[in-house]
């Protein structure tokens, strides 16, 4: 009972049971106490009634119709003298007219304490007919006095004689109701626990396997697909089991085939991505050497091939950008992207970012010195590059970069002062190869840019989000911890030595999908952002 709710089934089914039992209960002692009331009340007022209207016939009538009240006195106490122990009194004129009175109590029983109701009932004589023959009946009632029950009946003499009446406590008879209530009190409250017990029971017994199953289906949604319920019986509750093993095992299955399914496309990409980086790798030597030729002052590229050319160059960079881009996505998908941490100025690093790549005329930077953050230094100036590169591209300048430190949090800000993000194409801007316009689904840029940001983003265990501005243009905005935890791996294969390590230079800028790039020059390299 330790973890019952008000709203829980199981406190449900025993108040159901109890209210039941305590109805049943009440209502079957109610009938028994008013059964047993009117019995014993019946019984006690028959016996007295009758040994009254006998001794009535056999005492009182005997006695002449103007008695003294000595006679009236010795008349009431033989009346009295019954099995039943009730007082008497009677009440008759003597000879003189005068009213005197017999009591068999010593006048502790007076005409006082005998209703005026039933007094008046008693004196009123009645009309002979063929269904009352007697002028004059017996009456009772019964009375309260002092929170003690009496019975009070009276009646006259027909023909002329006394009037008599009598009382009869009925205080046994009360004392043994009372008893009776009291045990009838008992037998419903030993009811009410028997039923909270069999419904607690009951409930035990109806909600262990609907206990079971909840705890089956939250280890199924946590993902423990092999989770399975022991049936037994062939009730309702084992059909719902074998339903829920039935339906688990479909669904391992399904997970297990489309698990197998991504692994092998996953595996599939990033065989790919490997393979193509040894022949890109000649390429793009090639297409350096043929960019030179393209800008060198001899002029020894055909004019009519010039086009050709460029267009050469142009896409073997884009490949080469969407292969490194590939591989990235692959680590990330595959949980093997790890964090090489250090503690960096963030006004240093976002100003090494915007002059590494000829930004610093088109980009304002609100940075105060001294804001330090222990991060990746690479990752973040790969959001950097993309979240800055999409605003001149596609937002135009000036772009303004403001950075802040909030609580425990790094908060950067690239805001753009272009036309804005379309409403329809916001919810999208962080998807992978998504492309805002239908119309250009062939661009510079492959449409990861802004996805792997958003990656690098949530490795730090921060949040990129993307809006409109009232004032027109977007808002990126980078939200960092200023200390993230170091999780360097010297084994792992894409760490910054490794075979596997990202060129920080190449990076996809995609703030609206629609894959267009910046290129600059910088001390006479050429730098894809």
């Amino acid at each position: 009972m330790a973890g019952l709710r008000f709203t829980s089934l199981r406190l449900r089914l025993v108040v159901v049971f109890g209210l039941v039992a305590l109805t049943a209960a009440v209502s079957a002692s109610g009938i028994a106490y008013w059964l047993n009331r009117e019995a014993v009340l019946t019984r006690t007022q028959k016996a007295v009634l009758g040994d009254f209207q006998q001794a009535m016939q056999t005492r009182a009538s005997t006695l002449r119709q103007h008695p003294t009240q000595e006679e009236l006195q010795r008349a009431a106490g033989q009346m009295a003298d019954s099995s039943q122990r009730f007082s008497v009194l009677l009440v008759a004129e003597d000879e003189n007219g005068r009213t005197v009175r017999g009591n068999s109590d010593l006048d502790t029983f007076t005409l006082e304490d005998v209703p005026q109701s039933l007094r008046k009932a008693v004196n009123k004589e009645q009309k002979i007919s063929s269904n009352n023959k007697n002028t004059y009946h017996l009456y009772w009632q019964r009375t309260t006095q002092g929170d003690k029950p009496y019975l009070v009946g009276g009646a006259k003499v027909i023909g002329g004689g006394p009037t008599g009446y009598m009382i009869k406590s009925l205080e046994p008879e009360a004392k043994d109701l009372n008893s009776l209530a009291w045990s009838l009190g008992i037998a419903t409250g030993l009811a009410l626990i028997g039923s909270a017990l069999l419904a607690q029971a009951a409930a035990t017994t109806v909600l262990k396997p609907v206990h079971r199953l909840g705890t089956a289906a939250r280890r199924l949604g946590e993902g423990r697909l092999d989770t399975r319920l022991r049936v037994s019986g062939t009730d309702e509750l084992a059909d719902l089991s074998r339903t829920f093993n039935r339906t688990a095992e479909a669904l391992e299955k399904r997970v297990a085939d489309m698990s197998a399914r991504e692994q092998a496309s996953r595996r599939f990409v990033a065989d790919m991505s490997h393979e193509l980086r040894t022949p890109l790798t000649a390429i793009t030597a090639v297409t350096e050497v043929l960019e030179e030729e393209l800008d060198a002052e001899t002029g020894s590229v055909d004019p009519m091939i010039e086009p050709a050319v460029r267009l050469v160059v142009s896409e073997t960079r884009r490949l080469n950008n969407l292969v490194e881009n590939l591989m990235e996505v692959t680590r990330f998908d595959a949980g093997t992207a790890r964090l090489v941490s250090d503690n960096v100025d963030i006004a240093d690093q976002i100003t090494a970012c915007i002059d590494a790549r000829a930004w610093l005329d088109a980009v304002e930077l609100d940075a105060p010195r001294g804001i330090m953050a222990h991060i990746d230094p690479r990752r973040l100036d790969v959001i950097l590059a993309n979240l800055i590169g999409n605003a001149l591209k596609h937002g135009g300048s000036p772009v303004r970069v403001r950075v802040r430190a909030e609580g425990t949090d790094l908060v950067i800000a690239v805001q753009d002062h272009g036309p804005g993000i379309p409403e329809d194409v916001l919810p999208h801007v962080f998807d992978r190869f998504y492309k805002a316009s239908a119309s250009r689904p062939r661009s510079e840029g492959s449409g990861l840019g802004l996805s792997i940001a958003l990656e690098n983003a949530h490795i730090h265990g921060g949040e990129i989000t993307a809006a409109n501005v009232p004032d027109g243009g977007a808002v990126f905005t980078l939200r960092l911890p200023l200390d993230t935890p170091e999780a360097k791996d010297p084994d792992d294969p894409d760490g910054p030595d490794g075979p596997g390590a990202e060129d920080p230079d190449l990076t996809d800028t995609d703030a609206d999908g629609n894959g267009n790039r910046s290129r600059s020059r910088s001390n006479g390299a050429e730098r894809g952002v």
